[in-house]
């Protein structure tokens, strides 16, 4: 240890850090403090999600989607239920942007996240789907 202390190369790296800690050092920070607001509890943000991915599913085209595939809307809207809220705020938000799609790019985005929709159900459900 004594001998790489010794190095011209140690010294300079040493030197250099040095001075870049000091730059870094000038300069000062900013700290700001407020108030978070509350979203009006996570009760009510979940039961509006519910509330939204139940309106998409009710819609004619899912609703047959879903009926070809062998699940019934009771057993989807079961399984809605029970999801993590992550993954219901992660559907309700694929459903906003399903609906915003009206221009043929959007129908096109909209059938891909109604597909990943469909799937995303009938894998919970244990269902399986073969393309022959």
């Amino acid at each position: 240890m004594v001998t790489i202390r010794g190095t011209a190369w140690f010294f300079a790296l040493a030197i250099v850090m040095a001075g870049w800690m000091g730059v870094l050092g000038s300069f000062r920070g900013v700290a700001e403090a407020g108030m978070i607001d509350s979203h009006g509890g996570a009760g009510d943000l979940r039961a509006a999600e519910i509330a939204k991915v139940q309106t998409f599913l009710e819609q004619k085209v899912v609703l047959q989607k879903l009926v070809d595939y062998g699940v019934s809307p009771e057993e989807a809207m079961a399984k809605i239920r029970s999801m993590s809220d992550s993954d219901l705020h992660r559907l309700a938000s694929l459903t906003d942007r399903v609906a915003a799609g009206a221009d043929g790019l959007g129908l096109l985005i909209g059938l891909a996240v109604l597909v990943i929709l469909i799937l995303v159900i009938l894998m919970m459900v244990n269902k399986r789907v073969v393309v022959r």
